[in-house]
């Protein structure tokens, strides 16, 4: 467990806290996992808990999702009140941070023994044109997550409205089209629904199994 400290601000509203965020960590995937650079010294004004490189927000709603998964099942958010939810956006096909975030969730559950039954995970898909169901289910059994991962699908004017709502950004890449540039965040929701923490692709498994407790509890 990191013994440096997180960072906390006053935000005015979570769209701008979540615009702002994504401006920071919108990036191909072609190298290594970077932690976000956090603006306006933010770092040196932490808090004494937390992660470093996880930000704690002020809680308010997170934004709906309604989309169904790889499956055909419908699915929303909202169904999981109660629990913990890690709500990630991915794409079958990405070749380095997807994976890597997708393997690190599977640790953090596994760390989290019999309390991962407190958590669940929730992948948007950033691709519509690639996500097919069987792209995706190669995914979800290579990275060990049936039944751990709810992989939300759909088309692109389907998938854009939560895209607007969490302020992701999605875009093909120009003369590759097999890559997609994205967020890559994680965003830590509790029971009440309120969107509470986000963590950036280089999290820790540690750092998720620890604070799902917490947010299950709120």
């Amino acid at each position: 467990m990191s013994s440096t400290p997180s960072w906390r601000r006053a935000v005015p509203a979570l769209a701008l806290l979540l615009a702002i965020v994504a401006a920071l960590s919108f990036a191909l995937f072609k190298g290594s996992a970077n932690k976000p650079v956090l603006p306006g010294g933010a770092q040196q004004a932490a808090s004494a808990s937390g992660f470093d490189g996880t930000l704690a927000l002020p809680a308010e709603q997170a934004p709906a999702i309604d989309l169904r998964n790889y499956l055909g099942k419908r699915v929303t958010l909202a169904e999981y009140r109660g629990r913990a939810v890690l709500v990630t956006f991915l794409y079958a096909h990405c070749p380095d941070v997807c994976p890597l975030i997708a393997s690190n969730l599977r640790v953090a559950l596994n760390l989290l023994g019999k309390r991962a039954s407190q958590a669940q995970v929730i992948a948007v898909s950033v691709d519509p044109r690639g996500d097919t169901p069987a792209a995706v289910a190669r995914f979800v059994r290579a990275h060990e997550m049936v039944g751990r991962m709810q992989y939300l699908i759909g088309s692109a004017s389907e998938l854009a409205r939560t895209w607007k709502a969490w302020s992701v950004g999605s875009k093909r890449e120009a003369g590759q089209p097999q890559l997609v540039a994205h967020d890559a965040l994680v965003y830590g929701i509790g029971a009440s629904g309120k969107l509470t923490t986000i963590y950036p692709d280089s999290f820790e498994p540690s750092e998720i199994a620890h604070d799902v407790p917490r947010l299950a509890a709120g």
